[in-house]
């Protein structure tokens, strides 16, 4: 089975929305989420996800913390996501030299930060779309 990791800067609204997407469209690749910073470590998903997946009818962990990508991450995953072009620069920069093939970015155009934004719904939009993407990918 494989296993990805989307990666954001927080983990709080990009990973983990991607994280719970991708796993309501299938239980055939272990997906988790990670953060590029401690900046949110142990904070729950953000209230705006939350009403994300309540509107949307997906599953969740409502126990769901930020975590930290760890060295250990870029070998037990087999793909780490990140979801804009910042994070996946930080995730290189991060990346031993023979875990960096297995860096990507979420889509060509890049998650905004719905943090700053404040557009959940557009992200979800771009999310579920780029989750479809990758399930196609992975399924080649």
């Amino acid at each position: 089975m494989k296993k990805i990791a989307f990666v954001c800067l927080g983990n709080i609204c990009r990973s983990p929305m991607a994280e719970f997407v991708m796993k309501s469209l299938t239980d055939q690749v272990h997906i988790e989420s990670r953060a590029t910073s401690n900046w949110e470590h142990g904070n729950p998903i953000h209230r705006g996800t939350r009403q994300i997946f309540q509107t949307h009818h997906i599953a969740y962990d409502a126990n769901k913390r930020s975590i930290p990508l760890s060295r250990a991450d870029f070998y037990e995953f087999d793909y780490l996501i990140g979801m804009d072009q910042q994070n996946v620069r930080d995730l290189l920069e991060m990346a031993p030299a023979d875990c960096q093939s297995k860096v990507f970015p979420f889509d060509q155009e890049g998650v905004p930060d719905p943090y700053y934004t404040g557009r959940f719904e557009a992200t979800y939009l771009q999310i579920q779309k780029g989750c479809q993407d990758w399930l196609h990918f992975l399924k080649k």
